[in-house]
């Protein structure tokens, strides 16, 4: 048997697998706060005393670089690697991977309900594929054909410069100046993004902000989420809230078409994340496909590029899972 794990500052998701039911049926898993406990072995041991079902090997996915087998996640102080991992929990083996990674794994074995079609296009076989992930934060990495099959490939894109593409972006680059010594990607185009936006519209737009939303942001542990539900509120949404997300979106569709164009992905653009599928109405203006579209001379091969919302919840785990019975 296989245990997965996706490996969160905040959640750890366990998974075990048999190799007959495959990556898309655990036979059990579970939602774990990563922070109860002192390691990664810790929590493993305790859950498997838990479970009492026989573990060989195990394969996690982890917010951060793997390098050269070893890994230290962000928002926890825990190190990890291989070797340790396998010796302290008696497997035959253990395998880290970035989580963006595993994301990637995961995305040749999509079923057709695991996704929603946002660009038809004209899918290249055996051409490349993007993902890009706004969550919590802006994870990216993509995947190659080498004839046989796909390979994943980890990328730490999201911290690479927010480029603006019109003068209110610009105007948001300035203002983020004042504040960051660098302004990534992930700066604007993330769950940690979302309220910087949110800012910057608050102190420079001149629209004052709802009674009842001011109120809830004010007593909100984290921003991002009464931003995303003010924005939506069918019978009275705030103006603020609302730009923020256009501008959000705007910005998401031009970091994937540049995405798109770095790895030249002509067999397609996943989105992932945690955000995406609660905005889903959101992608339906062409907001998003204006600014994947919009690269000068290359903007027909963009609009041919087949562009998909991930839908699974756990794509990282199903990913982990699948390189762990051998993809």
């Amino acid at each position: 048997m296989l245990l997965a794990g996706d490996i969160g500052g905040t959640k750890t998701d366990l998974a075990i697998y048999s190799p007959e039911a495959g990556p898309h049926s655990p036979i059990i898993q579970a939602e774990v706060h990563s922070a109860d406990y002192p390691s990664l072995q810790a929590l493993v041991t305790d859950f498997l005393k838990k479970v009492k079902l026989p573990v060989e090997r195990a394969c996690f996915d982890v917010a951060g670089p793997v390098i050269d087998g070893r890994v230290k996640i962000t928002n926890l102080p825990w190190m990890m690697d291989e070797a340790s991992l396998t010796k302290e929990l008696n497997f035959k083996s253990v395998h880290l991977m970035n989580d963006l990674e595993a994301v990637a794994r995961a995305v040749p074995i999509l079923r057709p309900d695991d996704v929603s079609t946002l660009n038809v296009g004209q899918a290249v076989p055996g051409g490349a594929i993007a993902v890009v992930a706004p969550g919590t934060g802006l994870g990216e990495s993509f995947l190659t054909w080498d004839d046989s099959k796909y390979v994943s490939h980890g990328s730490e894109g999201g911290h690479a410069d927010f480029a603006p593409t019109n003068e209110r972006q610009m105007g948001l680059l300035k203002y983020m100046f004042k504040r960051f010594d660098h302004v990534s990607v992930e700066h604007v185009c993330s769950g940690i993004g979302l309220p910087n936006i949110y800012q910057f519209f608050l102190d420079t737009s001149g629209i004052v902000e709802l009674p009842q939303v001011t109120q809830s942001l004010a007593a909100a542990k984290d921003p991002t989420p009464v931003i995303v539900n003010a924005a939506q509120d069918k019978e009275n949404p705030s103006p603020l809230c609302v730009q923020t997300l256009k501008m959000f979106m705007h910005i998401l569709g031009g970091e994937c078409g540049n995405m798109a164009l770095k790895v030249l992905s002509t067999a397609g653009v996943y989105i992932g994340g945690g955000i995406p599928p609660r905005l889903l109405s959101l992608f339906n203006d062409e907001t998003f496909m204006s600014a994947f579209d919009n690269k000068g001379r290359f903007k027909e091969m963009l609009h041919n590029v087949p562009v998909y919302i991930i839908l699974n919840k756990y794509p990282a785990l199903l990913g982990a899972a699948y390189y762990g019975f051998g993809a």
